[in-house]
């Protein structure tokens, strides 16, 4: 099973969105109220991601309704720039490639 990593560019099999992840939880930390207030409850014991999606939402998924992301385009999002300074070949950095 894949593990993507902070800056990666990442695409979601099921709702079809593009984002970048900013942060990975070994397991889901959502409490109860909000994972059976999901739609499909992925498995709890694997890799969770806090994703920005291109175009301004902000959300939180599991690693099995995701792959590697194919456009080679940045994300479009308000909070990409104050995380991540730069972008390159692909994926963003949370500092600057000298």
């Amino acid at each position: 099973m894949t593990t993507f990593t902070v800056g990666q560019i990442i695409h979601h099999r099921r709702y079809d969105y593009r984002g970048v992840v900013v942060k990975v939880d070994p397991q889901c930390q959502a409490d109860d109220e909000w994972y059976f207030c999901n739609r499909t409850q992925p498995n709890r014991g694997q890799p969770w991601y806090h994703v920005l999606v291109d175009g301004g939402r902000e959300t939180y998924v599991a690693q099995d309704s995701l792959e590697p992301d194919t456009a080679d385009g940045p994300v479009v999002h308000p909070l990409v720039s104050r995380l991540f300074p730069t972008f390159f070949e692909g994926r963003y950095y949370t500092q600057n490639l000298n």
